[in-house]
């Protein structure tokens, strides 16, 4: 019996998926041929040619993907129902090609080595420096909202605009290559998401187009929130995919960056984290330490439940137990919890690193 093109192509998921199987054992051999041999490659070149485009490509390519494919089942409805082999024949070929496309283009970053051997870190674990560290953080968060308002009630208000916080970030990468010369950043791609409507009601802030290489920011998150989601979706485009590494990369590039505002960010947002470990481990220290915590703050994170409130509905649960599978598929086993470890890494780091 014969096999066509299409059934062949196909057949490949199945290896496809051995191999990826395979590799996700062995990370050494990813680090050293994948993550810092081929996708450095790749992704310099992605980021050459779509870096100086203002939109994203990316974003059409999925929009224009999507309506070809309403637009063929719509169309070829009956022909699909009078030939379902046929049809789940061209379905497998579409699926065997974007699985190999999506982790030759960025997704076999998931089986690198972890961050925390280029940085000799060991997670710490030890609820006692946590509470250490968040109330040393509370204090730099508290230092850095007064420098800037002059005022410990008043919520700290970024006057910059999206793309000036886009060069910004730019310009923290340069700074932070000097520190970790391995998260140098070139030929910049970082953009603003054409779905930033459609991201915000699934509760995402920013993503990593893998296809094209574009870090994307969701335009509609507040400026107090907006340097931290640039810093992080840039080094998933560095090619960092678990989103505990890319939170403490996003705090790296955003605490080291000369602007007050930055360090504001960063200070806040690893402080929210922080805060919810401990409020997790021992309510009583959690209400005691939020007692220090300036208004102004405070004002500042109810800005932010407020934002994500205001976009609350019945499907984000769903998009998020879909990311959740997706993450946990590709070597997380924490899914979408794993945002919440670089608590472990902010700990860890700064044992050796004083804030």
């Amino acid at each position: 019996m014969k096999i066509s093109f299409k059934t062949s192509v196909a057949l490949t998921i199945i290896p496809q998926i051995i191999v990826v199987k395979w590799l996700a054992t062995r990370s050494d051999l990813v680090e050293q041929y994948y993550s810092s041999g081929i996708y450095p490659v790749i992704s310099n070149f992605f980021r050459l040619l779509f870096g100086w485009i203002p939109f994203s490509i990316g974003d059409l390519l999925y929009f224009t993907l999507t309506f070809l494919a309403l637009f063929y089942l719509v169309k070829k409805r009956k022909h699909i129902w009078r030939h379902k082999l046929k049809f789940l024949e061209n379905v497998g070929m579409v699926l065997a090609v974007a699985y190999f496309t999506f982790h030759i283009m960025w997704g076999m970053n998931y089986y690198r080595e972890p961050l925390s051997h280029k940085l000799q870190l060991t997670p710490n674990k030890e609820y006692t420096d946590l509470l250490n560290f968040t109330e040393l953080l509370i204090q730099k968060t508290n230092e850095s909202q007064v420098f800037i308002t002059k005022d410990s009630s008043l919520a700290v208000k970024i006057p910059y605009s999206q793309k000036e916080i886009f060069n910004k970030t730019i310009d923290g990468y340069k700074h932070l290559k000097t520190i970790h010369p391995f998260l140098t950043y070139n030929n910049p791609c970082l953009k603003r998401s054409l779905f930033s409507t459609g991201l915000t009601y699934m509760g995402y802030a920013g993503y990593l187009n893998p296809f094209t290489n574009e870090a994307q920011v969701n335009d509609l998150l507040p400026n107090f929130r907006f340097p931290f989601v640039a810093g992080h979706e840039v080094g998933h485009q560095l090619g960092y995919s678990a989103e505990n590494e890319t939170n403490f990369i996003g705090y790296l590039v955003t605490s080291n960056n000369k602007d007050p505002y930055f360090k504001y960010a960063a200070y806040a947002y690893a402080l929210g984290y922080c805060l919810n470990d401990v409020r997790r481990t021992n309510k009583e220290d959690f209400d005691r330490i939020m007692l220090a915590l300036n208004d102004g703050v405070k004002k500042n994170f109810q800005e932010m439940a407020i934002f994500w409130n205001s976009y609350e509905n019945p499907m984000e649960p769903v998009f998020k137990s879909i990311f959740d599978t997706f993450l946990k598929a590709n070597n997380q086993k924490e899914g979408i919890r794993s945002y919440n470890a670089v608590v472990l890494f902010l700990v860890a780091y700064h044992k050796n690193h004083p804030l």
